[in-house]
């Protein structure tokens, strides 16, 4: 059993008594196998598997921790264990208490955003502050909601020293409106998902039990979560974390959820795990002599187990910023590690740049994490969008990004079609093209109130007869969605290809089908096209046609390999959900692997380099003034990714960048770390 493989530090922690068990775990020390240990000990005693809850931050690792303890108990035990990540869990308990929630990604939702937003004007107002962007109002609440439970927005924008207080009544009201369009269509976002459930706990009445939570990477947990772990109401916790590897301040973590443990909990237990299995000693006593610059929270010391002789950490010195990407390059290729356990990870993502355009220079393959996502790609979200409007016809968000590509329709416009669509459709946008009613004019006015930057928007109504000459079916002519004077005849024509993209969907039942349907559809050759042009465009204007045929094959290559993932799911929504709450872990390609730091946390390889270790990019002086930004955080930055390595640990930076004609020091932390002398 899991429990005799253990060493004592483990044992005493997986064995503890029932209450709020804080486990520091630091890097490499074998956290995974005490948090399986500690759910054996409890099956083993008694607990019911279903009164058990493990919380992550990926999926991934609560999938690792669950098949690790179906070695040892049976299936039928085992899949009643609640697990996953916070929204994971969140969504899927939701759903289980009979809640109807359609979640959606923060860059979906964005766009809802940015269609109310740009109703507003912020002109009648003289002050002299330019006033947030749809997009970073976004980014802004959502900061807000993870990291205070008190204040109002707009108190939290003035305890922060605002300058736009000017804009607070408007900003509240944009943020009010957005609150109550995502109610109307149930549209939830990740950190909706944490407040619903929240309050469905607090209300007391979910038959929701459990009689531990587990919770790994408990340093990570931000003000919204810690309030989530709260109202479950649970008597015992099992904390497993390290405070010297908290990395997401800027995403609202707060280290004192952690730090202050002991005096939140009278019956708190602290226990310490100090002997790590993963890396070398000297690569540990390079990482321990940097983070003990910060202050302890808890004491520890950290004991190495691995016996034989390593290399010492390496400092590779460059003249120039890009040619020390392609020396790190050539030392990759002359390397006899395997490239799945190469790393190089990155503070900035130009960093990153340099290096994967040097890697395939030389012909060395690589995929990159932690900076652009396979999914964030705006043609593989555009299919998804097709997609998820075939089987949610009310899904206003999915609408609005698709129609965004039709020629003079932008973000607001494309909600007025869309809430236009609703009246025609019965409140069905598929019966609206479909089986449309005939509206004499289906397009609200706006209410004018010049305090919150609302005013007066009139819609003439325009004849239909305007698009006669083109190809359309007689059916679709007929539509009252048509009589906008606004839609010009290239926006009637992109409207056009979606009616036949929904009209000839309707008998798909497999996501491979309608995967197939979407990618073949004119709507989406319509989008490919466009995206091809605009990637294809010059800086002087001209269209390079081999740059728009090299973006078209691009297009449809990722358009292709999402086709493939749908070949594992047997139904559309399990398809969509799944991609809605795991994508951000799914990597695409092989060979060496380029990371961001956040991204390689939880990771190990034999062989790491670190780069750009100057001052100014690492430590990063820049994020380190914005908020949860500070030295201490990239401290442990560094601590992290020098901690991913096993048996080789490179640390390079370059003294000059001849692009933007800069200078460079050595970071701070080759100083801490013994490599260099300062000053």
């Amino acid at each position: 059993m899991p429990l005799s493989r253990l060493n004592q530090e483990q044992f005493n922690a997986a064995t503890a008594p029932f209450g709020h068990n804080l486990i520091i775990a630091s890097a490499g020390t074998g956290k995974t196998s005490t948090i399986v240990a500690r759910i054996s000990h409890l099956l083993q005693n008694g607990v019911k598997p279903e009164e058990i809850l493990l919380l992550t931050f990926t999926n991934k690792a609560a999938n690792e921790m669950i098949e690790r303890v179906a070695r040892f108990f049976d299936n039928e035990t085992v899949k009643k264990i609640e697990s996953g990540t916070f929204h994971a869990v969140s969504y899927k308990l939701l759903k289980k208490i009979g809640k109807n929630i359609v979640l959606k990604q923060p860059r979906e939702l964005k766009i809802l955003l940015k269609a109310i937003h740009a109703k507003r004007r912020f002109t009648h107002i003289d002050s002299g502050v330019k006033p947030y962007q749809a997009q970073y109002l976004y980014d802004l609440f959502s900061l807000y909601q993870n990291s205070e439970i008190k204040l109002s927005f707009s108190e939290w924008l003035k305890k922060n020293e605002s300058e736009h207080g000017v804009y607070f009544d408007i900003y509240e009201d944009i943020l009010e409106e957005f609150k109550e369009e995502k109610k109307a269509f149930s549209y939830v976002d990740f950190n909706d998902l944490l407040i619903f459930f929240r309050e469905e706990l607090k209300k007391g009445d979910t038959g929701l039990f459990f009689k531990e939570i587990l919770i790994d990477e408990y340093q990570d947990t931000n003000t919204l979560q810690g309030s989530l772990i709260k109202a479950f109401s649970s008597k015992s916790v099992f904390c497993v974390g390290d405070y010297d590897q908290s990395i997401y301040a800027f995403n609202g973590a707060n280290i004192q959820i952690i730090g202050t443990f002991k005096d939140r909990y009278a019956d708190a237990n602290i226990f310490t795990l100090n002997k790590n299995y993963r890396s070398s000693q000297m690569i540990l006593s390079l990482a321990n002599r940097v983070i003990e610059k910060n202050p302890r929270l808890y004491p520890k010391e950290l004991k190495v187990t691995r016996e034989g002789k390593f290399d010492a950490p390496i400092l590779l010195t460059y003249n120039e910023l890009f040619e020390q990407y392609q020396g790190i390059a050539a030392k990759i290729q002359a390397s006899t590690t395997a490239p799945h356990d190469i790393a190089v990870i990155f503070r900035n993502n130009s960093s990153a740049d340099g290096i994967e355009a040097s890697l395939r220079e030389l012909g060395i393959k690589c995929k990159r994490k932690g900076s652009s996502s396979f999914f964030d790609s705006l043609e593989v979200k555009a299919i998804l969008d097709l997609v998820s409007l075939f089987i949610n016809p009310k899904d206003m968000m999915a609408f609005i990004h698709v129609f965004e590509y039709a020629k003079g329709v932008g973000a607001a416009f494309s909600k007025e079609l869309f809430d236009a669509l609703l009246q025609i459709g019965g409140g069905d946008i598929k019966e609206a093209f479909l089986k449309p009613k005939d509206i004499e004019n289906p397009f609200k006015k706006k209410v004018k109130n010049t305090q919150l930057g609302l005013f007066d928007d009139i819609h003439d109504v325009g004849s239909v007869s305007r698009f006669y000459h083109l190809d359309f079916e007689e059916a679709f002519l007929s539509n009252p969605i048509l009589k906008n004077s606004r839609i010009n005849e290239e926006a009637a024509k992109f409207i056009y290809h979606f009616y036949k993209f929904l009209k000839e969907s309707r008998m798909i039942k497999l996501p491979l089908s309608l995967c197939e349907h979407a990618i073949n559809s004119s709507v989406f050759e319509e989008i490919a096209n466009l995206l091809a042009k605009k990637r294809g465009t010059l800086k002087d204007g001209s269209v390079d046609k081999k740059l728009v045929d090299e973006a078209k094959e691009r297009i449809m290559r990722k358009a292709l390999l999402l086709r493939d993932l749908s070949k594992n799911y047997r139904d559309i929504p399990s398809f969509l959900n799944a991609l809605t709450l795991g994508s951000n872990e799914m990597s695409e390609g092989e060979g060496i692997n380029l990371l961001s730091i956040h991204a390689s946390k939880g990771l190990e390889f034999k062989e790491v380099y670190i780069v750009d270790l100057m001052d100014g990019r690492f430590p990063n002086r820049k994020l380190m003034n914005m908020s949860g930004g500070s030295l201490e955080e990239e401290r442990r930055l560094f601590y992290v990714a020098a901690t991913r390595a096993k048996d080789k640990l490179f640390l390079s930076l370059a003294k000059y960048d001849k692009i933007k004609k800069t200078d460079y020091v050595p970071s701070q932390f080759l100083s801490e770390a013994g490599f260099i002398t300062e000053g």
